[in-house]
């Protein structure tokens, strides 16, 4: 086992910056996420580490070893790739050892510890089979059990669920994590999928344009984001975000429509009259008004519903507000009987608002 230190790691492909100044350190045994929208740069981060790519500039180091110019092969390092990557022609047993042989283990500690490996990952049914024998959920367990048959130093894995269907993906996700839990390897995980990075990390690395935007625990990450984009990229459904306008000690939502500022969270933003602002709130902070258009209330919002979601446990709502096109999601009961077109009014909580910089997207009252 081994720590994974990146110290400034810059990747160019011709006058295109992939990756630009990433710097961070994985802990020996930890288990950290790296998430962010398609063409972020995650996976070349990745790539980067298990030697695939090289490096523009920067230092990277396996433990104490300083590996830029250390072949893929020689870091002892094991990923696992989004499409499996197994070999048709072999069987899963020859497949978990084929790291193995490359490495001249014996033919006896080949077989214990392919046995330990697929006993460890629900799989010894499955040895004499192929690839094409296999589901989905089992391919993919097979190639983790190939790179933890090799027992690396770090583990890294590229969007390894993201072929399969939604409930063998959570029952795999769980899987994964205690298969982390009992084995305690050094792993970096690479994922698009907000969910699957609030689950299985210890710390999440949020990524945009090649570029680190807040690295911090799943919940430190969700309830204190450092910009918008990591508010409104985390979280399911995702934060609401409404340009506001400072008035008298309100926020103007729209055209006519405003909340009040609380003089504490005021006293943070320090606003001017006129001054604008981006204002974020989760969906799981605004409420539903029973009295819907009867209410008084200042801080009440009008709305007009736009779709509505049943979820089962809880009702996704879309709602505009009117005469703009901004657009709020909302939670209500499972049981609301609301319908496209109806007029509601909701409340936002005014100690979970957000207030971000319009220009700069950064939060201003951390």
């Amino acid at each position: 086992m081994a720590n994974v230190s990146l110290q400034g790691i810059t990747r160019q492909f011709g006058n295109v910056t992939a990756i630009e100044d990433i710097t961070f350190e994985v802990p020996d045994h930890a288990f950290w996420v790296l998430v962010g929208p398609s063409g972020c740069g995650k996976s070349t981060i990745l790539r980067t580490i298990a030697g695939l790519e090289s490096i523009t500039k920067g230092k990277l180091y396996i433990g104490e070893q300083l590996v830029n110019n250390i072949p893929a092969r020689q870091r002892d390092v094991a990923m696992v790739f989004q499409n499996y990557a197994l070999y048709p022609h072999m069987t899963v047993a020859e497949n978990l050892a084929f790291g193995l042989k490359m490495r001249r283990e014996s033919p006896q500690a080949i077989a214990t510890r392919i046995q330990t490996v697929a006993r460890s990952l629900d799989i010894e049914h499955l040895l004499k089979r192929k690839p094409k024998q296999l589901s989905g959920g089992q391919q993919q367990r097979v190639a983790l059990g190939r790179a933890i048959a090799r027992q690396p130093q770090v583990f890294l894995l590229d969007e390894p669920l993201s072929n399969l269907d939604v409930q063998l993906r959570d029952d795999t996700r769980a899987e994964l994590k205690q298969l982390h839990q009992n084995i305690g390897i050094t792993t970096i995980y690479v994922t698009h999928n907000q969910v699957e990075a609030m689950t299985l990390a210890d710390q999440v690395v949020v990524l945009k344009d090649g570029k680190i935007q807040q690295i911090g625990s799943p919940q430190t990450v969700y309830a204190h984001p450092a910009n918008r984009m990591v508010a409104s990229f985390l979280g399911n459904p995702p934060m609401n975000i409404l340009p506001v306008i400072y008035d008298s000690d309100c926020l103007i939502i729209g055209h006519q429509q405003s909340i009040s500022l609380k003089s504490a969270l005021r006293q943070q933003i320090n606003p001017s009259q006129g001054q604008r602002f981006d204002l974020g709130i989760r969906p799981e902070h605004i409420t539903l008004n029973h009295s819907e258009l009867t209410s008084n209330d200042q801080d009440s919002l009008k709305l007009e519903v736009n779709v509505v979601e049943p979820l089962g446990r809880e009702t996704l709502i879309k709602a505009m507000i009117p005469e703009t096109n901004l657009e709020l999601n909302l939670l209500a009961d499972a049981n609301w009987q609301g319908k496209q077109g109806d007029r509601i009014s909701v409340k936002f909580d005014l100690e979970q608002l957000f207030i971000f910089e319009p220009n700069s997207g950064l939060l201003i009252n951390n």
